[in-house]
């Protein structure tokens, strides 16, 4: 059954996790580009903050705050979104939280927050997504459940042990969610996002058992890039999709040769997910909610402000018609030669 999106200035879009990072740049791209908002993070002030922001400038944006690890929350999303606006379209699961150092460091409670916001939290999000949109199409259009996984639902990283087993467990939800889903004809469209490496406040949110700070391996791509590719499967449905080319070819890699990459995984990725500052921190998002709302911050490696890799991903026929022409046009000045 061929799914159909709305147009981005037609839907009403929720955004989990909207006040930092990913969710941020994608509630601010959204809202230019007219989509109606319900925004959902922890702390009332931060998103209060947000909404006025993005009202002010003739968007529409209302906000609820929950802790969507918590499945008795996670409902009064779906009221709001239909108090204020009807309904919704789209439902964006993209709140998350790291855990860095050896995992037989980490104490298990820690583990039990991230699987509860990173893994749960996706989980009940979906579920009440869905039951709203099989229920509720009755337009012509399908709905969207897009989720943020990473690179890591593909390869692990090690010192981010249990979040790479939070976005493997978030992998195998979304396709299996998605299977169920085609099987019982519902018009949902049930995507996975899986970037590489994003220049976000991330670590500084991440819980982090390590003497120093921690930061994420190079190459970095810049939120706005995720931000768009997120909103691009709002609107044409799509399996999934990775963000930035340098992480597709490591799950490639990954995948072809697992030992061979397990290898480089140990011998540079710890590494470099080191800083050379002491740790100083006492409270991590991890425990408590991020209130900075900041889309990016400053790191030590190159930040790429584009992805090719991307631009195909989101352009096939055009990228594929590129490089036949060139492939053609190679070709003929070759038979020319003498």
């Amino acid at each position: 059954m061929a799914l159909h999106l709305k147009d981005l200035e037609h839907q009403t879009v929720i955004i989990t996790g909207a006040t930092t990072g990913i969710g941020l740049a994608t509630a601010r791209m959204a809202a230019d580009r007219g989509a109606r908002l319900v925004l959902v993070a922890r702390d009332e002030n931060a998103l209060r903050e947000l909404c006025d922001e993005i009202n002010l400038t003739g968007g529409e944006a209302v906000h609820v705050a929950v802790n969507i690890g918590d499945k008795a929350q996670v409902h009064r999303i779906t009221q709001t979104a239909i108090d204020t606006f009807g309904g919704f379209d789209t439902w964006i699961n993209n709140a998350g939280v790291s855990l860095f150092g050896n995992l037989l460091d980490i104490d298990e409670k820690d583990y039990h927050r991230l699987f509860d916001t990173t893994y749960w939290g996706v989980v009940y999000g979906s579920l009440e997504a869905a039951r709203h949109l099989a229920g509720k199409r009755r337009d012509g259009y399908a709905g969207a459940i897009i989720n943020l996984g990473s690179i890591a639902s593909d390869q692990a990283i090690p010192y981010q042990g249990m979040y790479s087993a939070a976005k493997h467990a978030v992998k195998g939800f979304t396709d299996a969610l998605r299977m169920e889903l085609e099987h019982a004809g519902a018009p949902i469209s049930v995507t996975l996002i899986k970037p590489a490496s994003i220049a976000t406040p991330f670590p500084e949110h991440a819980g982090n058992v390590m003497d120093t700070e921690p930061t994420l391996p190079p190459p970095l791509y810049e939120p706005r890039i995720v931000a768009r590719s997120i909103l691009y499967c709002a609107e044409h449905p799509r399996r999934d999709m990775y963000v930035g080319g340098g992480g597709r070819f490591m799950t490639a890699l990954g995948h072809c040769a697992p030992r061979m990459m397990d290898k480089i995984m140990s011998a540079k990725i710890i590494k470099q997910q080191q800083t050379e500052k002491p740790e100083h921190r006492r409270h991590f998002a991890l425990q408590e909610a991020a209130t900075d709302r900041r889309e990016r911050v400053r790191y030590a490696s190159h930040v790429s402000k584009t992805s090719l890799y991307n631009n195909a991903s989101m352009h096939p026929l055009l990228t594929t018609t590129v490089l036949a022409s060139t492939l053609i046009g190679a070709v003929v000045l070759a038979e020319r030669r003498p």
